[in-house]
């Protein structure tokens, strides 16, 4: 009996010791700040992302559109959505209040320009723009107009990062000294037309979501320096490996190391957070199966709890479709006037600025200030 007592009174103190862990982690959007949703695309993200993550959400979704009618007609009856628009007719409908963007880089911001013109709340892919200026541009334009941009950076908002965020926020580990990402992956980049020309890649496309996590962790760096490389040979035009450090004050630093050109086999996506008290570790569930993926793991170590070695928190959400609820959730609490959202688009300007310093960096061979 009195081991039977010890058991419960500790996993009673486990379950109330994770609880504000997983409140930080929902992604529950409440009825009251629930608005109408037009998207605009009807491409793969849109299929296997944003749409499955509203509906299990439970948002209306009003109707889609896209270049070509007949894509939108697919998603449309797939979705069940009660009917296709063209662009003008989405913008013009005054029952659609959000516009969710989900188009290729370079026709993002006229999509944004129009939506915010026709006075519609905006969420945008990441990146909000292909460069800075037009970034700066999109968030002064939305600032003037008064309404929310968001970008849709939805590493913050799966269940083993923003769990991992929460643990760090609330000193489980003291304060945090330094932050990995490894990821050692095989991509098919040639799955995205639009891609294979581009000559910005892996930091653009994909390493963005780790600059933001780690600008989500630890702020704005003080330096930094990148290098990139390519496989001779390969189909596409960017570069597919990065090594990026980051300089951060009072003596924090952060590394992430990616690399697409795994080709056997043991694919590998690991992050960690080290602090004065402990460490938090996990794995980035989606790569090791993309699309599908899996959900991420997290564990933590901290003498501030404490733990008896490393206690692992249990997630159960995945990044896609699940993280995908986050933006949007984001975005509307903020038009609902509940605080701005985590990734509103000056944020996700800045992360966009610390891409364009990575490159800087490549291309000089130079430390970059920040």
């Amino acid at each position: 009996m009195g081991n039977s007592s010890a058991s419960t009174n500790l996993e009673n103190l486990v379950l109330h010791q994770l609880q504000p862990i997983a409140d930080a982690a929902d992604l529950t959007i409440p009825d009251a700040v629930r608005k109408r949703i037009g998207v605009v695309g009807a491409g793969a993200i849109t299929r296997v992302a944003h749409l499955p993550a509203y509906r299990k959400a439970g948002l209306e979704i009003l109707g889609v559109c896209d270049l070509d009618p007949d894509r939108a007609e697919s998603v449309r009856a797939e979705f069940a959505l009660p009917r296709t628009y063209t662009l003008d007719e989405l913008l013009d409908d005054p029952a659609v209040e959000v516009v969710d963007v989900a188009v290729v880089p370079e026709a993002q911001p006229a999509i944004i320009r129009r939506a915010l013109a026709a006075g519609k709340h905006v969420l945008a892919q990441k990146p909000l723009a292909v460069d800075s200026k037009i970034g700066a541009e999109l968030v002064a334009e939305a600032r003037a107009a008064g309404l929310s941009l968001v970008v849709n950076h939805q590493m913050r908002y799966g269940e083993g990062m923003a769990a991992a965020r929460a643990m760090a926020a609330a000193g489980w580990i003291g304060e945090i000294t330094a932050v990995t990402v490894d990821v050692d992956i095989e991509t098919d980049f040639t799955a995205w037309d639009w891609l294979v020309t581009s000559p910005r890649l892996d930091l653009m496309y994909h390493s963005i979501h780790y600059l933001d996590t780690v600008r989500a962790l630890l702020g704005d760096p003080s330096s930094v320096y990148c290098v990139g490389g390519r496989l001779p040979g390969q189909a596409v035009a960017g570069e597919t490996r990065t090594l990026t450090t980051l300089t951060f004050d009072g003596d924090r630093r952060a590394l992430i190391k990616v690399n697409h050109e795994n080709h056997t086999g043991d694919q590998s996506a690991t992050f960690r957070i080290d602090g004065s008290h402990g460490a938090i570790r996990g794995t980035i569930g989606l790569l090791y199966d993309y699309p599908h993926g899996r959900p991420d793991t997290v564990e933590v170590h901290s003498a501030v709890l404490p733990t008896d070695g490393w206690m692992p928190y249990p997630v159960t959400g995945r990044w896609i479709p699940d993280a995908f609820a986050g933006p949007m959730r984001a975005l509307l609490l903020e038009i609902a006037g509940q605080g701005a959202a985590p990734t509103t688009a000056a944020d996700g300007l800045r992360t966009l600025q610390l891409v364009e310093t990575c490159y800087a960096s490549i291309e000089s061979g130079q430390v970059q200030r920040f």
